[in-house]
């Protein structure tokens, strides 16, 4: 089992479409919720009774989560010290990897880093000089011997040109991203009625999005590899071999995050939704925890096995109404068709030895989420 631990709600950044957005007097969600205020902002449990828990499941995979986990690197230390654990990942911005040792750093399966693509974007939202403390601190991480998975994380906006930083990332002549994975920000606030967000996704989303599956697809041809971009790559995998998926993001019955006092909850981003409780680490074994679904939006859907129902968070809270909702729909069926499309090559690539079906094998439940 994957698990989200929780270790601080603190964050060192204000990204526009995260913090820069939680306290705006627009977003309705929250009253709609019996959210737990109880919550303590940093991890405050006894870590025996972690450690008890995590001991349970002999397969545990830990993932650090925050706000930004890097703030609490004494309790990243202390867990990976101790923890029953043999794999561990971590989500961070990135600013602070220069604060662990290269002992812990290397220790790591898989780093997830947010970028949003190309300096000025990224820094336009997560603020001025992060990109190159970013890709200063990557360096860094591979100097010291890292030899895991690196994840570009990109959050997907209005402002951003998928095509363009995408490719950017892949491409960047200071720090070449293999794996790139991207989350489209929509239906997580109730802020639908300030976007442009119907025409960018039809005049700049979806046609970029195709741009760059028919790239993808070329690179096998032309290199005989795959490029680790997790919205086609998790998805190819089961379209060649005709398998349906839940949540791709594992969210419920796969992968869980357990929040800063041990409760435990679907997915990291239900913090303190306490209607979504599912136990406590202190008397819960990991193999009794509860599979969660919730799919209603989904019902009738002609690519649901494909999708899995993209966010579990979204579905249950609908920030955004019906019409907005199909909006975000139709980024997924572009993504199905555009990759339907292109299977009988992939096909013919394997059939012919350029390709092997092993190469679109990943790490499932890493954090990328596969659906943006």
């Amino acid at each position: 089992m994957f698990y989200h631990l929780i270790l601080t709600d603190s964050c060192n950044l204000s990204c526009s479409y995260c913090r820069g957005k939680a306290f705006e007097p627009e977003d309705e969600v929250s009253g709609r919720l019996e959210i737990d205020l109880g919550l303590p902002p940093d991890l405050d449990l006894d870590l025996d009774i972690l450690y008890g828990f995590l001991s349970k499941d002999k397969e545990a995979v830990l993932t650090f989560y925050g706000g930004e986990p890097l703030l609490r690197d004494d309790l990243i230390r202390e867990i990976m010290d101790r923890a029953p654990v043999k794999r561990y990942m971590i989500q961070t911005n990135g600013i602070r990897l220069d604060s662990l040792e290269p002992e812990y750093l290397r220790r790591f399966e898989t780093i997830l880093v947010s970028l949003d693509g190309s300096p000025a974007l990224t820094d336009r939202n997560r603020g001025g000089g992060v990109y190159a403390r970013v890709i200063r601190n990557l360096h860094g991480l591979m100097e010291c011997g890292f030899s895991g998975e690196l994840i570009a994380r990109m959050t997907v906006t209005e402002d951003t040109d998928i095509y363009r930083e995408v490719s950017f990332l892949a491409e960047n002549s200071e720090f070449p991203f293999d794996s790139i994975h991207w989350q489209i920000d929509a239906n997580f606030w109730a802020d639908y009625e300030h976007r442009n967000f119907r025409d960018w996704v039809e005049t700049s989303y979806n046609p970029g999005v195709r741009r760059l599956i028919r790239e993808w697809v070329e690179t096998m041809a032309e290199e005989g590899r795959v490029a680790k971009w997790y919205p086609f790559l998790g998805t190819v995998q089961d379209l060649l071999e005709g398998r349906p998926s839940p949540l791709r993001c594992g969210a419920g019955h796969t992968n869980y995050a357990i929040l800063t006092d041990g409760h435990i909850v679907p997915c990291p981003v239900m913090i303190g939704m306490k209607d979504y409780y599912l136990g406590h680490v202190a008397t819960m074994d990991p193999k009794d925890l509860p599979r969660f679904e919730s799919a209603d939006n989904c019902t009738g859907c002609g690519i649901s096995g494909f999708c899995g129902g993209r966010c579990l968070y979204a579905n249950l809270v609908n920030p955004w109404p019906p019409d907005h909702r199909r909006t975000v729909c139709s980024t997924v069926q572009n993504l199905h068709t555009g990759l339907c499309e292109e299977i009988p090559r992939i096909k013919r690539m394997i059939s012919s030895g350029i390709l092997h079906e092993r190469d679109f094998h990943y790490t499932r439940y890493n954090g990328c989420e596969i659906i943006p």
